[in-house]
């Protein structure tokens, strides 16, 4: 696969053009322009929601979560990737498609906002709701010593996986921080990241790490669990 670039300096740029106008422009000078666009008889078409080439996200929510809920058990142990590692997958799957054919699994990027916006904040708002009550409990029995502890297990790992990310893979400071975001399973760190740095160069290291960090979260859970009962 060849890339070429162009500069844009010719009088033709100075003014706004759309998609058409500068395929023609660049064909009479012997070049191509490659879009992401759908072409019927040889004019620039766009997929509207609904049509056969668009893949509804609520089918791939739906399939991705049944493949999360199979579980595999190794003695006592269950190993399930859990419904939001199976969408996760899913979403995977249906992303390099996509990348091979970009007729396929069209969303508009207004429903893409809406859904990482409007997920996001619901995310985080059931997290705050449903662990307020064992907070504050636990807080109230065992004292700030919990509290700092908490501080102590959440703050070590990411700082050594900071450390390692850049010094030993030479990873690039965003996709380190998505990396980190993944292995703790924590998609509003990867949302906070993401504002900050204006780019979803974070979700390259967020995906694999995600789906690793939520299938061991869940088999150590239940192995500790078996040990210390």
């Amino acid at each position: 696969m060849t890339f070429r670039a162009y500069k844009a300096t010719a009088d033709f740029f100075s003014s706004p053009r759309t998609a058409e106008d500068i395929e023609r422009y660049l064909e009479e000078q012997g070049r191509r322009l490659f879009v992401e666009r759908v072409r019927s008889d040889g004019k620039i078409t766009d997929v509207a929601p609904g049509k056969p080439l668009t893949v509804k996200s609520g089918d791939e929510i739906v399939l991705g979560g049944l493949f999360g809920t199979l579980a595999l058990h190794l003695e006592k142990v269950p190993v399930s990737l859990s419904t939001s590692g199976g969408a996760l997958i899913a979403g995977l799957v249906l992303g390099w498609l996509r990348s091979k054919h970009p007729t396929f699994g069209r969303l508009p990027r207004s429903s893409v906002w809406l859904m990482d916006n409007l997920g996001l904040n619901m995310f985080i708002a059931v997290v705050g709701i449903s662990s307020g009550p064992s907070f504050v409990s636990g807080f109230k029995e065992v004292g700030v010593v919990m509290f700092l502890m908490g501080i102590i297990a959440t703050s070590i790992p990411l700082i050594l996986g900071m450390l390692i990310g850049r010094k030993v893979f030479k990873f690039p400071a965003a996709i380190t921080l998505g990396c980190c975001a993944g292995s703790r399973t924590t998609t509003a760190s990867l949302g906070a990241v993401q504002d900050a740095i204006g780019s979803s160069i974070p979700a390259m290291g967020y995906t694999v790490t995600y789906a690793i960090g939520k299938t061991l979260l869940i088999l150590w859970g239940v192995v500790i669990v078996l040990l210390m009962s």
